[in-house]
Formats: C-alpha cells, sequence, structure tokens
C-alpha cells in the first residue's frame, strides 16, 4: 500500500429527498413524502500516489459527491475510504471558517483543521496573507468579507498546506481576472510536482491534456477508467 494514495472499497452514497417542505405552522406535522437518493453506488477505486486524475461526465452522474468523499467533506452511507497523506480540497474554499474570528486568526484555525502544524502556519503566514490579497481586511471579522475575500483566503491556505493529494473542481472562482491567473500558475505548478491530482472537470481537452487516467461517470458509477484520450474520445463519441 506504499504507492496507494486513495483506496476507496464499495462506496455509496444516499441522500433522502423531501418533495415537500411545510412552511406553515398548521402544517408542521403534516407527513411529508421523501425519496433514497443514490448519488454513488458501490465505487470501487484506487489510486496510486502521483496520479493525476480527471473525473468526467454528464451533469448529476455523482463526480463531485465522489470528490467530497475522497476530501473528508461528506461521508458515505457505505463502504470505506481509505487516504494515504495529506488532502487538500479547493471544493469548499470557505468551510471551517469563523465569522467572528479575524483572517489571521482564521488562517490559524483553517490551516489546524487541514492538518497544518502550528509552527508550519507560522512560517508561512506572511506568505499566505500576501498571496490572498485582501489588504487590511486580514485584521478584520470574517463576516465582513466579500465572497471573492473569503474564497481567496481559503485558495490560499489551501495551496500553502502543501498537499500529498490535492481534489479540486473546476467550476471554483476565486476571485477577480487577476488573482484567477495568479491561482492558474498554482495549479501549473502543482501539475508539474508529483502530487496526486484528483478532478472534476467538463474541459475535455484539458483533462486529455493534463491527466495520466480519467474515470467515466454516469448514473453514480464508474463506467470506465483508463489512458484519458482513449476515455475522453469514448465520451464524445456518445455524448
Amino acid at each position: 500500500m506504499s504507492n496507494v494514495a486513495v483506496q476507496l472499497s464499495h462506496i455509496s452514497k444516499k441522500y433522502v429527498v423531501h418533495h415537500e417542505k411545510p412552511t406553515l405552522v398548521e402544517n408542521i406535522f403534516k407527513r411529508t413524502t421523501s425519496e433514497a437518493f443514490w448519488a454513488l453506488r458501490n465505487i470501487n477505486l484506487t489510486i496510486h500516489k502521483g496520479e493525476k486524475i480527471g473525473i468526467i461526465g454528464p451533469n448529476g452522474s455523482g463526480k463531485t459527491t465522489l470528490l467530497k468523499i475522497i476530501a473528508g467533506i461528506t461521508a458515505p452511507t457505505t463502504g470505506a475510504a481509505n487516504i494515504y497523506g495529506r488532502v487538500v480540497s479547493l471544493i469548499e474554499l470557505k468551510a471551517g471558517f469563523h465569522p467572528d474570528l479575524t483572517g489571521e486568526e482564521n488562517i490559524l484555525l483553517n490551516g489546524l483543521l487541514i492538518g497544518m502544524s502550528k509552527d508550519e502556519i507560522r512560517n508561512k503566514i506572511t506568505s499566505i496573507i500576501n498571496f490572498a490579497d485582501i489588504g487590511s481586511f486580514i485584521d478584520a471579522p470574517f463576516y465582513t468579507y466579500s465572497n471573492g475575500m473569503a474564497l481567496r483566503l481559503g485558495f490560499s491556505i489551501a495551496v500553502h498546506a502543501e498537499p500529498e493529494i490535492l481534489v479540486l473542481d473546476e467550476n471554483m472562482a476565486v476571485g477577480d481576472e487577476k488573482f484567477g491567473q495568479k491561482s492558474q500558475k498554482k495549479m501549473e505548478q502543482f501539475f508539474r510536482q508529483n502530487k496526486t491530482i484528483i478532478l472534476v472537470s467538463h474541459d475535455l481537452d484539458f483533462v486529455k491534456d493534463s491527466c495520466t487516467l480519467t474515470i467515466l461517470m454516469t448514473g453514480g458509477k464508474i463506467t470506465k477508467m483508463g489512458k484519458s484520450p482513449a476515455i475522453v474520445k469514448y465520451y464524445r463519441n456518445t455524448m
């Protein structure tokens, strides 16, 4: 297992969908109807260290749910997810922030939550603040931040954590064009390093050129997995 970064065994994820939501006091005790929705069904997957994995498929196929389980954001309903190495998620960048703490205080809190040591955070805090580029707001309470500032701070902390496993969704927005260019350069740097990267993307050309392997998902299941050019070609032919 020394070369394994992610081991998923019989992973399934169920959500309960409620079709009616009572909004009036007199309706609170009325029975509502619901049904189970399985976002993932019996996923078995081994990802080795250093692999660049693209996950593609139609909307609603379970791609982001799979990322969230790997990142530890959500737990599977059944099965086991074993992760070997520090994993950092670029999916929910504002998770772990406390609204009443300042930006600097939240760097310490969020850094600890994703596995950084106190000494590591102290050594990198100046670089984190400079990369986030939120000016004097670093000393302001987090609840005063705009959405863009919150995302930039979350992104800066995540990329400075030096993850061994990086999990990201291409739909993530991290601010204005200037910061977008800076974050793109950081991502390109990660792709050149021997890090394990797992990403969801609708940019099939990027997946084909950047990922060593690609997973095709449909209906909560892995329907195909293999070399990226072949899987991308198959998906395009079946779209």
